[in-house]
């Protein structure tokens, strides 16, 4: 048995589903979740007619890791038009099987564990994956904290040199989970100063990029290197997929863009990992990433949905929208702390609002590790938004009622 799978934590939401164990939860009301960041809006009626018109001849063969031509030129087209990128579709587009699978991957590649002190360092809170990956492939994670008091920017200048000196992959995740923040063109130039002195790869997880509230779209890892003069995408690869941005999480399909050196060596990785796209998936992705107007309408509902539940809960729990991403992370009362034994803040706000409301929420110190006496997740919960409008507002005013009875 490989010795490293011992150092890997629960996931956040078999720790919630331990929490939950022996609640009961209101049967009084319907169950309704914002746990679980799985997108509910209806996917697009052309990308499933793609999917089943590419079923007859998709089957039949297999498929190449490198992925189509077509697709991979799709993908640089959607750059091109996005963030007005000119890359190279043969050698600077990778075609995955959604950027979960490749977020972990990418570090199998990246790091090197014979050199001492091998760091991998990632924001924190995070996705889970970050930390993960960076375990399995013998890499020491350093957590960098977030800063509510600066909107939830990840505080670069904590790191210490002697940190940066032994990290070789940084992941970035812009826009945040859970935060939402979205990281400007100064940091950027911050983190490939950084990644100039000491060599360290740039992993930019994008995922949420399309679903923002500001007029201005976000700026993207890659967009940001050609803005700084960077067009070779040096030690920088971003991530990004369909899951979100279409509404196809069950799709598994996005792609990796970047340092053509770099995903010459993910291609030969996953070559032999069996990182190989459906023909059939391929096709329908190519339809999805060449149609703007289903991701528009999609911004849309998010944004007519943030608008009428963000007040209600903001009159109760320390919250605002967001810059990008579809969830809120919300601030718990006071009166929450203390309030069980051996529990936060957090997870008792969680456990009492399934059994009053039969509302699940994810508590933040699941999305977060306790460095130096402190979880920056501790006392927050993440909401995640991604039902429709009406189940959204129904357990924004169930969480508004429990805590007026709480208080």
């Amino acid at each position: 048995m490989n010795p490293l799978l011992q150092r890997l934590q629960p996931y956040p939401f078999e720790r919630l589903r331990r929490l939950f164990a022996d609640v009961k939860p209101a049967s009084a009301h319907r169950p309704i979740s914002l746990g679980i960041g799985e997108p509910k809006h209806p996917a697009p009626d052309f990308l499933k007619r793609a999917l089943a018109d590419a079923l007859g001849d998709g089957l039949s063969s297999y498929p190449a890791t490198a992925g189509e031509p077509r697709l991979r030129e799709a993908c640089a087209g959607w750059l091109q038009r996005r963030y007005g990128l000119a890359v190279d579709a043969a050698t600077q587009v990778l075609p995955v099987n959604g950027s979960r699978e490749a977020l972990f991957a990418f570090a199998q590649v990246v790091v090197d564990p014979t050199r001492e002190g091998a760091t991998v360092v990632c924001p924190n809170p995070f996705y889970q994956i970050y930390e993960g990956a960076a375990l399995l492939a013998g890499a020491q994670p350093h957590y960098v904290a977030s800063v509510a008091e600066r909107n939830f920017a990840v505080d670069w200048d904590s790191v210490p040199e002697a940190v940066w000196a032994r990290t070789q992959l940084i992941y970035v995740c812009s826009p945040g989970n859970p935060a939402g923040a979205v990281m400007p063109l100064d940091e950027w130039r911050k983190l490939f100063a950084l990644s100039d002195r000491h060599g360290f790869v740039i992993a930019s997880d994008e995922c949420y990029s399309e679903i923002y509230f500001r007029d201005e779209a976000p700026l993207g890892g890659l967009q940001a290197a050609a803005q700084l003069g960077r067009s070779d995408f040096k030690r920088l690869v971003a991530f990004t997929s369909l899951s979100k941005r279409s509404n196809v999480p069950g799709l598994r399909s996005g792609f990796v863009a970047g340092d053509a050196e770099l995903l010459k060596a993910f291609l030969l990785y996953r070559t032999y990992h069996g990182g190989a796209m459906s023909p059939v998936v391929q096709a329908a992705s190519v339809a999805a990433w060449g149609d703007e107007a289903h991701v528009v309408d999609n911004r849309r509902l998010y944004r007519e949905k943030f608008a009428q539940v963000t007040p209600v809960l903001a009159e109760v729990l320390d919250v605002a929208l967001p810059d990008a991403s579809f969830y809120l992370w919300a601030g718990v009362p006071a009166a929450f702390a203390q309030r069980a034994p051996g529990l936060s803040a957090d997870e008792a706000f969680a456990r009492e609002l399934l059994a009053q409301y039969n509302v699940t929420v994810l508590p933040g110190s699941y999305l977060a590790r306790t460095v130096q006496g402190h979880n920056p997740g501790a006392g927050r919960v993440r909401l995640a938004l991604v039902a429709g409008v009406d189940e959204c507002l129904e357990a924004a005013h169930r969480i508004a009622g429990f805590c007026r009875a709480n208080a």
